[in-house]
């Protein structure tokens, strides 16, 4: 699973913006979104570049969180 730490995401509108821009690339991807926490999980076979590049199309700063250590 990759995860993203959006800053600039802060609304619903914004959550909708950037789980349309991922489903663009990866139709298929199931998408988490944490507003609270400003983070975006997702789960698909799709290059994290794609995703990446996808959500900074449609204007926002995603930045690749770090694994969690279990």
């Amino acid at each position: 699973m990759l995860e993203f730490s959006v800053e600039d995401m802060t609304c619903t509108d914004c959550a909708s913006t950037i789980i349309e821009a991922i489903k663009s690339v990866a139709p298929d991807a199931s998408v988490e979104v944490d507003l609270k926490d400003r983070l975006v999980r997702v789960d698909s076979e799709a290059a994290a570049e794609d995703i990446e590049a996808a959500i900074e199309e449609v204007g926002y700063t995603p930045v690749t969180a770090p694994p969690e250590d279990y």
